[in-house]
């Protein structure tokens, strides 16, 4: 009989079951070390770089060094924009684990309003290349930059920059001129070279610091730096350093644009002073004018509203913008156009009864003095502002001839050289109003246009421009509002300038400029008062432009009108005659008539240019015209 233990017990067997496992775990364990090895030869060996520029970017950090934009002056050396020290809090996406909390805190910290915390969230989200910083605040106070200093360890991400801040001494005046520049916005970042513009938060908006952004901007470094676990830079390891922008000397005097914006006294309107021979734009103002720095920063909502919704419209550049018809300041052009046409000659009169007829119409388009001006020549048409002799002479021309004519003087063109925004305004011609109306062209549009009324419009830029171009005796110089860009002088030969008005005839530009002269020192001139004790000889014509049209037997009353109803007032002039330095063009919004209420402020500027500039009495001028009644209504 079997032993019983025999059969419950086999050692053999055990034996070899436990060799069986213990062969297959130490393959495991050789599988596993070998694997484990494996794995540390990969990452050690084959992934060695990877991973040693990983390690790398969490001590060693590149960051972009935004330019130091270029300065812009006057003529003179006047620092028209320049750039203060501040402090601006920015915030890298990539090091920020709570965005959303990070915010909340910061609004906590700055005290921000509930519309200044909307803005805040928007610009944390605005697209930037990855650990770029973005703006978020601009100009901190020393306040809030102590709060976030405290707090700094609850805010990764969160840096406090120093850096240059656009300032404007002069906003106001210089507001439309120079522009402004403002936070680079989503649209920008897809069109700019982000390489360029690395570290950079603002761009030119409008006016100069728009056009002359490659030049003003310059060129971002980088600097390689050292931190801690914390971010916090320990030291630089490497620099490459930005290009500062260039400097930008502007053609504008800023004692001139001063005294023009002095001179508008807060009315609606612009003055535009060039200098013939150059082409340099001397003064440039549109009033009323707006503090460009609040844009600078990013303006409140409730202020850019206010802005907006002010009547005077403030934002609106009316010196390139702003649209007028011409009204008598175009006789001279256009008695030019009727010499060069042939369809006059400097003696040659007609009879003005106080109203010009189209042959078989029954209305009467009527002269500004009702009763008429006798036996008219050219001389004396521009020096009494005649409307009868130029309805004869727009009729005469017809409007196809009439146009080509202005237009060579650059009327219903760009006429500026780095002007940002500039309005064509509108030369009409028979094309033109079949495009745009599609209807015919009429004889009585003719007569409206030969008196700088209907459809005509121009800019006050234009209306300048085209002053220049007459004292030059139609010699083109392009007008340009910068002189040197850095070191190097600006060109006065410009590509695209227009080419000279094809009159080659000393007595016919003798005759006009003598019909202006006799504007402001004949005894019949309309601009008379004006000219009284000139120490110089000056050429100009006054115009009033109408802002609503009158029936046929309609009389002008600015007294019963809505005072945005009333007409424009008009003057442009330049002088000396036998020299001319310079030549102005004054708009002044529903003002009434252009010899009594612009032509006073033509002659300042040209006083401030010619003599000495202290010498103009602003308050004394301001006195003269509220005493002053008018020397003849509607001109």
């Amino acid at each position: 009989m079997r032993d019983r233990r025999d059969t419950l017990k086999n050692p053999q067997q055990e034996l070899r079951i436990f060799r069986v496992r213990s062969l297959l775990a130490g393959l495991l364990i050789v599988a596993l070390t070998g694997l484990l090895m494996g794995r540390l030869v990969y990452l050690q060996v084959v992934q060695h770089e990877v991973y040693s520029t990983r390690s790398e970017k969490n001590r060693v950090r590149v960051e972009p060094l935004p330019p130091t934009r270029g300065l812009i002056q006057d003529r003179n050396g006047v620092l028209l924009a320049e750039n203060r020290p501040t402090y601006n809090l920015t915030l890298i996406r990539e090091r920020v684990e709570d965005l959303d909390g990070t915010l909340d805190l910061l609004e906590a910290l700055l005290e921000l309003s509930a519309e200044e915390a909307e803005a805040f969230r928007l610009r944390s989200r605005q697209r930037q290349r990855p650990f770029q910083p973005a703006l978020l605040m601009s100009d901190l106070d020393e306040a809030q930059i102590a709060r976030l200093a405290v707090n700094r360890h609850r805010l990764p991400g969160i840096e406090v920059e120093a850096q240059l801040l656009r300032y404007y001494p002069d906003a106001n005046i210089t507001a439309h001129a120079l522009g402004y520049v403002g936070r680079i916005n989503a649209e920008e970042m897809k069109t700019l070279d982000l390489g360029r513009y690395a570290g950079t938060h603002f761009i030119g908006k409008t006016g100069v610091e728009r056009f002359y952004e490659d030049v003003l901007h310059g060129q971002a470094g980088l600097r390689k730096v050292e931190t801690n676990a914390r971010g916090r830079v320990l030291r630089e390891l490497g620099r490459t350093d930005p290009v500062p922008g260039q400097d930008l000397t502007l053609t504008l005097d800023m004692g001139l644009q001063s005294l023009a914006y002095e001179l508008l006294d807060g009315r609606r309107g612009s003055i535009v002073a060039i200098a013939p021979a150059t082409g340099e734009i001397l003064a440039m103002v549109s009033a009323p004018g707006f503090d460009s720095n609040q844009f600078v920063t990013g303006i409140d909502f409730a202020s850019y509203r206010a802005l907006q919704e002010d009547l005077d419209l403030p934002l609106f550049n009316r010196a390139i913008r702003g649209q007028y018809p011409p009204g008598s300041t175009i006789k001279p052009f256009l008695a030019m156009a009727g010499l060069a046409e042939g369809v006059i000659t400097p003696d040659r009169t007609i009879n003005d009864p106080g109203f010009y007829q189209l042959p078989n119409d029954s209305r009467r388009y009527r002269n500004w003095l009702r009763w008429g001006h006798g036996r008219v020549d050219m001389e004396r048409s521009i020096a009494v502002s005649n409307n009868t002799y130029y309805y004869s002479l727009a009729h005469d021309l017809g409007i196809d001839r009439l146009h080509d004519q202005m237009s060579a003087f650059g009327f219903g063109q760009r006429v500026g050289h780095d002007i940002f925004g500039e309005s064509t305004a509108l030369m009409p011609s028979r094309d033109w109003k079949r495009g745009r109306f599609g209807q015919p062209w009429y004889p009585g549009e003719t007569l409206s246009v030969g008196i700088g009324q209907g459809y005509w419009q121009v800019t006050p830029l234009q209306l300048a421009t085209a002053t220049a171009v007459l004292a030059n005796r139609g010699e083109w110089v392009k007008p340009r509002l910068a002189s040197r860009i850095g070191g190097e002088p600006v060109e006065v030969d410009l590509p695209n300038t227009p080419p000279a008005l094809d009159i080659d005839n000393d007595y016919w530009w003798d005759r006009i400029f003598s019909g202006m002269e006799k504007v402001l020192t004949g005894h019949e001139g309309t601009a008379r008062r004006t000219g009284v004790g000139l120490e110089y000889r000056m050429g100009g014509k006054s115009g009033t432009a109408q802002v609503f049209s009158l029936g046929q037997d309609q009389r002008y009353n600015a007294e019963e009108l809505a005072e945005r109803l009333r007409d424009h007032a008009l003057f442009m002039a330049f002088a000396p005659l036998e020299d001319p330095q310079i030549a102005v063009a004054v708009i002044v919004e529903n003002a009434g008539g252009g010899s009594t209420h612009a032509a006073h402020l033509a002659r300042a500027m040209t006083d401030a240019w010619l003599l000495d500039e202290e010498e103009v009495d602003v308050e004394e001028l301001r006195e003269a015209l509220e005493n002053d009644t008018g020397t003849v209504a509607g001109n």
